[in-house]
C-alpha cells in the first residue's frame, strides 16, 4: 500500500453509516473509500436520503425548545458544541448531538435527558418499522455515547406511525412512534470495538477479495455490483432463478444453476410449465381456461389503472403516511359489440386530487360495468379508500370495488412465454404478445410516474415542461389499460402469437 493510500485512510474516519456498509460488505466500504469512481449513481438512494432529510426536519420541529448542533464550521466544532451543551446542563433535546470515539464519529438525531442522570437517544427513520440494519446504526451510537461518558437509559428507532392521520396542515404531532431497542443491541454494542478494528484493518489493506452474492442487494443495492462482476464468466442464458416464487434457490443449493439441466418430473406443475416453454420456445397457452375465466365477467368492461403517490409525510389533510393517493387513472370502456372508448383523469394541481378522482370515476364508469384491472387488489384498495373518504360517493365506489375482476390470475394460469423470464408483470407479458414498448415512452414505470407527478405539481415548474410531463403521464397510463385489452384478446384466442 502506498504512502498516499495510507494518508487517505488516516483522513477518512468512520461513522455509523460506514460501519453499516462494512457489515454489509467490507469490499463495498473499501471501494467507497479508495475507488468511489467505480460506483454507479444510485438515484433511489439519493431519493431515500432526501426523504430522510425531510423526515428528520419534521422530527426536530416537534420540539421547539430543542437546539441544533450545527456542523457548518466543521465536525470538530460540532463535538465541542455538544460537549458544552451537556456540561452546561442544557435540558434538551439536542439535535444532531455530535460525539467521537476511537475515530468513529456519530451524530445522534435526538438526544434527550431522561429526568435523572441518564440520556435517551432516538434515531429517526422514514420507514414504518424497525429494520435489522437499524440496530447496527443504533449500536454504534450507543457505544460511542457510552465511551463519551453518557449514561444511556434508552435507545429508540423513531419511525413513522402509519396510523397517523393529518388533521391540520403542518401539524405532525403524533407522526412518529418510538421502538426502544436498547435491550436488543447489547451484544452488538459490546462487539463494536472489534468491528471498528476490523473495518480499519480492511481500509488499511488491499481491496478485499469478496465474491459477489446476496450481500450485493441487502440491505441496500450496492453501487459497485457492475464493477465487482465485470470479470465473472457469464451465467447460463436461462438460470434457475427464473423459476417464480423463489423456486431457483433450492436448486442453486444443490449446485445447479442452469434451468435447462432440470427435469420436469422433479418440478411443480407451474415450474414444469416454465421449463417446458423455455426449453421448446413454444408459449404455454390454455385458451379454453382463459375463455372460461373471462366469460364470467359482465359487460360493459371498464379496464382501469390508477397511478398514485404515497409519500412518507402526508401531503394533504385526511391522509396517512404511505397512503396510496390516486392522482391519475386511465379507463378503456369496452362494450359487448366491440366498441371501445378511452377516458382519463389527471390532476397535477398539487391540491388533494382524491375528490376530483372519485367524481371522475363515478361520472365515467357506468353503474352496470365490470371493472378489470391487473393485480386488482391495488385498484380495489384505492376504490375503498376513496369510498371511506367520501360518504356521498361511497355506495358507487364500493360497488366498483366489489365488481373489480383481476386479469393477473388469468395470465398466470393461462399464458407463459419464455421471454417473461419467470415474471407475470404486465411489462413482462406484454412484449410477448404485442409490439408495445414501455422503453419508448417518456414515463416508463410507476416510480417514474410518481417522480413526474411531483415535478409537474411543483408550482415552480415551467408550464411547457409541465405540459410535457402531463402528456408523458397520460401516454404511460393509457398504455397500461390498452395493454390489458390486448392481453385478454391474446389469452382468449382473439390475438395472434
Amino acid at each position: 500500500m502506498t504512502s498516499v493510500q495510507t494518508s487517505q485512510v488516516r483522513r477518512f474516519g468512520l461513522s455509523k453509516s460506514k460501519l453499516t456498509t462494512f457489515e454489509q460488505c467490507p469490499r463495498r466500504l473499501w471501494q467507497q473509500t479508495h475507488a468511489p469512481e467505480r460506483g454507479e449513481v444510485d438515484e433511489e438512494q439519493q431519493a431515500r436520503m432526501a426523504v430522510g432529510h425531510t423526515v428528520g426536519e419534521i422530527a426536530c420541529g416537534l420540539f421547539p425548545d430543542g437546539v441544533m448542533v450545527d456542523a457548518d464550521e466543521g465536525l470538530n466544532v460540532a463535538v465541542e458544541t455538544t460537549r458544552h451543551l451537556i456540561e452546561e446542563g442544557h435540558p434538551g433535546p439536542i439535535f444532531e448531538a455530535t460525539f467521537e470515539h476511537d475515530g468513529v464519529l456519530i451524530r445522534a438525531d435526538v438526544l434527550s435527558r431522561d429526568g435523572g442522570d441518564g440520556w435517551h437517544m432516538a434515531e429517526v427513520k422514514s420507514s414504518a418499522r424497525v429494520k435489522d440494519y437499524h440496530l447496527g446504526d443504533l449500536a454504534t451510537q450507543v457505544w460511542v455515547l457510552g465511551k463519551a461518558g453518557l449514561k444511556v437509559s434508552g435507545a429508540a428507532i423513531r419511525h413513522i406511525d402509519t396510523s397517523f392521520v393529518l388533521e391540520r396542515e403542518g401539524d405532525f404531532a403524533g407522526l412518529f412512534a418510538d421502538t426502544d431497542c436498547l435491550a436488543q443491541i447489547g451484544d452488538a454494542v459490546e462487539t463494536r470495538a472489534q468491528l471498528v478494528a476490523d473495518a480499519r484493518a480492511v481500509l488499511a489493506g488491499d481491496e478485499p477479495d469478496i465474491v459477489p452474492g446476496d450481500q450485493c442487494d441487502s440491505p441496500f443495492a450496492c453501487e459497485f455490483r457492475a464493477w465487482c462482476t465485470r470479470d465473472q464468466p457469464p451465467g447460463p442464458e436461462w438460470p434457475v432463478d427464473i423459476l417464480p416464487r423463489g423456486g431457483g434457490a433450492k436448486w442453486r443449493e444443490r449446485g445447479i444453476d442452469n434451468l435447462l439441466d432440470l427435469e420436469a418430473e422433479a418440478l411443480s406443475p407451474l415450474h414444469a410449465r416454465v421449463l417446458e416453454a423455455t426449453r421448446t420456445g413454444k408459449p404455454f397457452h390454455d385458451m379454453e381456461a382463459a375463455r372460461s375465466a373471462m366469460a364470467q365477467w359482465g359487460w360493459p368492461r371498464a379496464w382501469l389503472d390508477f397511478e398514485t403517490i404515497n409519500p412518507a409525510i402526508p401531503r394533504w389533510v385526511g391522509t396517512r403516511p404511505y397512503q396510496q393517493v390516486p392522482f391519475q387513472f386511465s379507463l378503456h370502456l369496452e362494450r359487448s359489440d366491440g366498441t371501445i372508448t378511452h377516458h382519463e383523469f389527471l390532476d397535477t394541481s398539487g391540491a388533494d386530487p382524491r375528490r376530483r378522482c372519485a367524481e371522475a370515476l363515478v361520472a365515467m364508469i357506468p353503474e352496470d360495468a365490470t371493472i378489470v384491472a391487473y393485480f386488482a387488489s391495488f385498484e380495489r384498495g384505492v376504490l375503498r379508500e376513496l369510498a371511506s373518504q367520501f360518504p356521498d360517493l361511497a355506495e358507487r365506489l364500493l360497488a366498483m370495488a366489489n365488481k373489480t375482476e383481476d386479469l393477473l390470475p388469468v395470465a398466470r394460469a393461462c399464458w407463459y412465454h419464455r421471454d417473461q423470464r419467470g415474471s407475470w408483470s404486465i411489462k413482462a407479458v406484454l412484449p410477448t404478445i404485442a409490439a408495445l414498448d414501455y422503453e419508448a415512452l417518456e414515463v416508463k414505470h410507476g416510480g417514474m410516474a410518481q417522480d413526474a407527478w411531483i415535478e409537474a405539481a411543483d408550482p415552480s415548474t415551467d408550464p411547457v415542461r409541465k405540459w410535457a410531463l402531463e402528456e408523458g403521464l397520460k401516454a404511460y397510463c393509457q398504455q397500461d389499460t390498452w395493454a390489458m385489452i390486448l392481453l385478454a384478446r391474446q389469452f382468449s384466442g382473439q390475438g395472434s402469437n
